[in-house]
């Protein structure tokens, strides 16, 4: 199955609450750390919630 590194590049403190709680879900906790998560659509409708916040590459 297909993976997609996700990073987070902006830091959420100014964005809305919600937006905050889905970058925490995709397990982000700091600035430019990576994780990798499954290729599927729910993870892809959390990274466009967050699309100006993260970088996304597929793996």
């Amino acid at each position: 199955m297909a993976k997609l590194k996700i990073t987070l590049v902006k830091s959420p403190i100014g964005a809305i609450p919600k937006q905050r709680a889905t970058v925490e879900a995709l397990g982000l906790r700091k600035l430019n750390k990576t994780v990798e998560m499954p290729d599927n659509n729910a993870v892809r409708g959390m990274i466009w919630h967050v699309r100006h916040l993260v970088k996304v590459e597929e793996v």
